[in-house]
């Protein structure tokens, strides 16, 4: 949270972030990382996968169930390997989030998605997309996750 604080909206710099979804605690499982989200607050997806990768996503919107994309051009990636990236949003397209019980999706374009997770969030990917115009953010575009922590306004 503090290399990223200066990516995050200057509204959100200073606020208190507290641990809303923890796969150790909570379980793999993508229904109750929803069910866990606060309506309305901000969102960091934090990511390690079996390989070591730390990387992850920040949304200034609940992390939701949806039947479209929704999110604000505040929205980014980023990875830390080993140097923190942000890849923030290119204005392309307006793909930021999406997300149904089985899949949760974070940027698009040309049928690729910059993040994405299974249900049972064991398994994602990471593709360059237009929507930020990223880098793979793991050392594979597939990979497991080890563990998966969402942030939420205190």
């Amino acid at each position: 949270l503090l290399q990223l604080g200066s990516h995050l909206p200057p509204r959100l710099r200073e606020q208190s972030w507290s641990l809303l979804f923890c796969t150790a605690r909570d379980g793999f499982s993508l229904r109750s990382l929803y069910r866990r989200g606060r309506a309305g607050s901000p969102a960091l997806l934090l990511l390690r996968d079996t390989e070591g990768q730390a990387f992850g996503a920040f949304s200034a919107t609940a992390i939701r169930c949806s039947h479209n994309f929704y999110g604000t051009g505040e929205t980014f990636l980023f990875s830390f390997s080993p140097d923190l990236k942000v890849f923030g949003w290119t204005g392309r397209n307006n793909f930021f989030m999406k997300g149904d019980m089985d899949l949760l999706m974070v940027g698009g374009g040309s049928g690729r998605f910059g993040l994405w997770l299974d249900g049972d969030l064991h398994h994602g990917g990471s593709h360059h997309c237009e929507t930020f115009n990223n880098e793979t953010l793991s050392l594979r575009e597939e990979f497991c996750v080890q563990d998966l922590e969402v942030w939420g306004l205190a």
